[in-house]
């Protein structure tokens, strides 16, 4: 009895010990407190500035002329080549006049019979042999004959080229023997040295409507080391052009005639607007995700969470972004440590910002 008494006291030891040791129900684990993130922040208002357009083009004047023929025909001869001198009145270029020359003998003849037709009349009319309608007829083809003449005669004149100005040869757009159409250009020329040297850049939409007439502009004309030459909007195209859908914009250079450029040669223009903008002005670092005009900041009107809002570039300039739209409804910017935020993240402002930093 007393050994059976011992192995049951063991047995119930070791169960009770087992219970013991085994695992209660578990306790559920308080959550942890969000860390707020370390951010800086600099205080949103608008101010207004003048913004600035870049640009490049390529110089011409605004008197470059396309000569061409009045008439159609073989081109007979040319008698001057790119890059030449000419002067007003000048002899450039002339058509085979074979065929004009033939045209203007025909009207001719036919002007000369007009006449003898109506001075037959005339004497008829005085023998009361011919009606005065018959009179009146001739009178009518014999105004005819010479309107006739007279066209053929300016078809011949123009069938010859002249120059209208003093200046230079451009291009050459035909040779001798060529067949050319009626007013196809044949020279291009300008007066170089006696008008205003103008570069014609192109803008976008948005850049053209922001341009006004007279704006000043900086051109600078690498090809002569050139880099602070004043100029103004002489001009805006009223229409985009059909191949890039860009708008065309003249500066006009101040006091350039004599500087040694050609025509076609490169240049770049910033031009400063006159019109003013209210923007917001950030730092670099305080946009994210920037596409084209498009970017991301993070924002706070609290001071506790942060918030991811879209913007509106309008320009760069020198150290800051330009905000055009966006940050209306937002006291502060957070400029540093938007890396680690989320849209709606804990922040904690650590000190302000400078954006002049």
């Amino acid at each position: 009895m007393k050994n059976n008494f011992n192995i049951l006291t063991i047995s119930t030891l070791s169960i009770l010990l087992m219970s013991g040791c085994s695992k209660g129900p578990e306790t559920p684990a308080l959550p942890k407190s969000v860390e707020a993130i370390p951010v800086k922040v600099i205080s949103l208002c608008q101010a207004e500035v003048t913004g600035s357009v870049q640009s490049s083009g390529q110089f011409t004047t605004d008197d470059e002329t396309m000569l061409s023929f009045k008439t159609g025909g073989i081109v007979d001869r040319i008698y001057v080549k790119e890059g030449d001198r000419i002067r007003k009145g000048q002899l450039l270029a002339t058509l085979d006049l074979t065929e004009i020359s033939s045209q203007v003998n025909q009207t001719r003849i036919a002007y000369e019979k007009a006449a003898r037709d109506y001075d037959r009349f005339e004497n008829l009319r005085k023998d009361s042999v011919a009606t005065l309608e018959q009179l009146q007829n001739a009178k009518t083809g014999l105004e005819l004959a010479k309107q006739q003449l007279d066209a053929a005669k300016f078809n011949l004149q123009y069938s010859k080229i002249r120059a209208t100005h003093d200046g230079v040869i451009l291009r050459k757009l035909a040779s001798e023997g060529q067949m050319t159409g009626q007013g196809m250009p044949v020279l291009q020329t300008s007066s170089k040295g006696r008008t205003d040297w103008i570069l014609r850049v192109a803008v976008s939409d948005k850049e053209w409507a922001d341009i006004k007439l007279n704006d000043k502009a900086i051109v600078q004309i690498e090809a002569l080391n050139i880099c602070d030459m004043q100029a103004f909007v002489s001009a805006k195209a009223e229409d985009a052009d059909q191949m890039t859908g860009s708008f065309s914009i003249d500066l006009k250079l101040n006091n350039a005639r004599q500087l040694n450029i050609a025509s076609g040669m490169f240049g770049k223009a910033e031009i400063r607007l006159s019109q003013k903008n209210l923007v917001w002005q950030i730092p670099y670092d305080a946009l994210l995700d920037g596409n084209a005009d498009q970017g991301f900041v993070f924002v706070t009107n609290d001071h506790i969470n942060a918030l991811k809002v879209p913007v509106t570039i309008e320009a760069i300039d020198g150290k800051n972004i330009l905000i055009s739209k966006g940050l209306e409804e937002y006291k502060s910017l957070i400029v540093s440590g938007s890396a680690y935020l989320t849209d709606k993240s804990v922040i904690k402002v650590i000190n302000n910002y400078s954006i002049n930093k």
